[in-house]
């Protein structure tokens, strides 16, 4: 089976840790700036949610950064939950 050593920097972590603590900015003043719920950054910074593509593309534009970002973050996670779930792979199909 794949095996991930690490576990990968969630989308939340990253917008806390990269963005809103240097920028000095609240959950409540981003969600303002991009048009929805504090409660959807909140479940998103403590690791309740997912990050969605609507999101992703809110926060790319909010940041300057790209939505493909802040999803390849989300995919990281949802692969790495994945394979902690997983009781085995299937064999390949080809050779090699």
């Amino acid at each position: 089976m794949i095996q991930i050593k690490r576990k990968p920097t969630s989308p939340g972590e990253i917008l806390r840790e990269e963005f809103l603590n240097p920028l000095g900015l609240t959950q409540k003043q981003l969600a303002d700036h991009i048009g929805c719920e504090v409660k959807i950054i909140n479940r998103l910074v403590n690791g309740r949610s997912a990050l969605t593509a609507t999101l992703a593309l809110k926060l790319a534009a909010a940041f300057r950064t790209s939505p493909e970002f802040w999803l390849n973050a989300q995919k990281a996670m949802d692969i790495y939950k994945a394979s902690r779930n997983l009781k085995r792979l299937p064999k390949a199909l080809l050779a090699g």
